[in-house]
């Protein structure tokens, strides 16, 4: 018999929490759970034992804000799924929180449609990342347990293209990243463009996502 998912929603907006149960329920998923920060989110995990198949998770609240509670899910239960909603497109709270274990990320004025493609996407294929990342990054996710594969991904890039990837995993700003490696910033909007083209990304974000799943950085 199929039994839907669950998912618990964090958030200390209340009004859009609610929206956002309902428009849960109408596709088809069980809420298991709503809270108004992650304290209470993971005290209640601690106190019942109830874990969800997936975490709609704010990233700005009080009391444990999103990148702790996505940590703790990360080192307590790391079966979790974690889709981070945000009112912002902000890169570093998206580095940030994939850093920290999610495995999406959604803005809050989202349409519904997307929302739904999210779920299915982190139920079917484990991530969700839209139109941030391109087809390239999606092949090497959905094939990120094919044996090898991480050693092909990094075929191609050189040294200092692996130190320029490891260094934009960090929240460090270009300039900084330029400082750091002894480079103008223009050798590194170099760097940061060959790596668009070669790996066919679009976004900083991209390349984040590359490093991690290729292990040349370490969540």
């Amino acid at each position: 018999m199929f039994h839907p998912a669950t998912i618990s929603l964090v958030d200390d907006h209340v009004l859009l929490r609610k929206g956002l149960a309902d428009l849960v329920r109408n596709l088809g998923y069980t809420v298991l759970s709503e809270a108004d920060n992650g304290e209470q989110f993971t005290e209640e995990i601690s106190n019942t034992g109830r874990v969800p198949d997936i975490v709609l998770l704010d990233i700005n609240m009080p009391r444990k804000d999103g990148y702790e509670t996505a940590l703790w899910l990360k080192n307590h239960h790391p079966d979790v799924k974690i889709l981070a909603l945000s009112m912002y497109d902000d890169e570093n709270a998206i580095i940030r929180m994939l850093k920290n274990g999610a495995r999406g990320y959604i803005l809050k004025d989202s349409e519904p449609a997307e929302l739904k493609a999210a779920l299915g996407a982190l139920i079917t294929k484990g991530f969700y990342y839209s139109e941030m990342v391109t087809g390239w990054l999606i092949h090497s996710i959905n094939h990120i347990d094919e044996p090898e594969s991480a050693t092909k991904n990094i075929i191609g890039l050189n040294e200092r293209e692996i130190e320029f990837l490891k260094l934009a995993a960090s929240e460090m700003t270009y300039k900084e990243i330029a400082n750091q490696m002894h480079l103008s910033p223009r050798t590194i909007d170099g760097y940061r463009d060959a790596l668009f083209e070669k790996l066919n990304l679009k976004s900083r974000v991209g390349l984040v996502l590359f490093a991690i799943k290729n292990g040349i950085v370490q969540v």
